[in-house]
């Protein structure tokens, strides 16, 4: 019922790690250091990991989505710092929860995430109305149990020239999404808080709420605590791409605690 990982004897071996690229996963006694070296960027959708730079923990890889093992009510903790200011990161990072939607084996599955989330520029997913597309971030994307044949369809035809634009601006209607950007110094510790509920989610800094909403999701998600070089652009009026960017100096997201409580059981993480 409870993951506590304060990485002072190792990694839990609960934990998948998985380092691709110019990824790199290191430990010292009470830190957990996920980190990138300098990494060239690409105009090209990352299609696997040949291209891809990432450090990572989670507890999905493996797994069928269908038995992820998180969902409400559960509360999470992670204390965690950066090695540079926001504007200076680059490519996406952050903890929480998803069922990780987008593989490069192309299986349909409507994204669903609640996490403390970073995007840099050129990223821009536009989700919540008045909040940027980048930026360190509490937020919650919720899309729902979406019939996976609907979303085969709609990927076929995404293919077809002028359709893409309204199934993108259709799905935007769709997907309930909750944000709120985080003004405060990354580089320091901070306590970061979920209480995911079933019809409630809180997100709070060092003790202080700074989200909620009535719309998360419900479905199973699982763990995952990453560094990556990709970015995104997602917009409500039908943009949308994929690719990587470049990083030119050292960057890590450093955990010192995560732990998570909850009524459900998670099984034993593959081998």
């Amino acid at each position: 019922m409870v993951i506590k990982d304060d990485f002072e004897t190792g990694v839990a071996p609960y934990w998948v790690r998985f380092a691709a690229g110019t990824g790199q996963i290191e430990w010292e006694p009470g830190v957990l250091r996920l980190g990138l070296a300098e990494a060239e960027s690409s105009a090209q959708p990352p299609l696997g990991t040949a291209w891809l730079s990432d450090a990572q923990i989670d507890d999905y890889h493996e797994r069928d989505r269908r038995a992820l093992p998180w969902r409400p009510p559960l509360t999470m903790t992670v204390r965690a710092r950066f090695s540079h200011p926001v504007d200076a990161l680059h490519g996406t990072a952050g903890f929480g929860f998803w069922n990780n939607p987008f593989v490069a084996s192309g299986a349909a599955v409507a994204p669903n995430a609640i996490w403390f989330f970073f995007a840099s520029p050129p990223s821009d997913m536009a989700l919540v109305r008045g909040v940027p597309g980048w930026g360190w971030k509490a937020a919650a994307l919720n899309g729902g149990d979406v019939n996976p044949l609907a979303i085969a369809v709609g990927n076929l035809l995404l293919r077809i020239p002028g359709v893409e634009r309204l199934l993108v601006r259709a799905a935007s209607s769709y997907v309930r999404a909750a944000e709120q950007l985080l003004d405060l110094d990354v580089t320091a510790w901070h306590d970061y808080t979920l209480v995911w509920d079933r019809r409630l989610a809180t997100w709070s800094v060092d003790g202080v709420e700074v989200l909620r909403t009535t719309n998360p999701p419900a479905i199973p998600l699982g763990f995952v605590a990453w560094m990556d070089n990709q970015w995104a652009v997602m917009r409500p009026q039908g943009d949308i791409g994929f690719g990587l960017v470049g990083v030119p100096q050292r960057q890590w997201l450093e955990l010192s605690r995560v732990e998570i409580s909850g009524l459900n059981s998670p099984p034993a993480a593959p081998a």
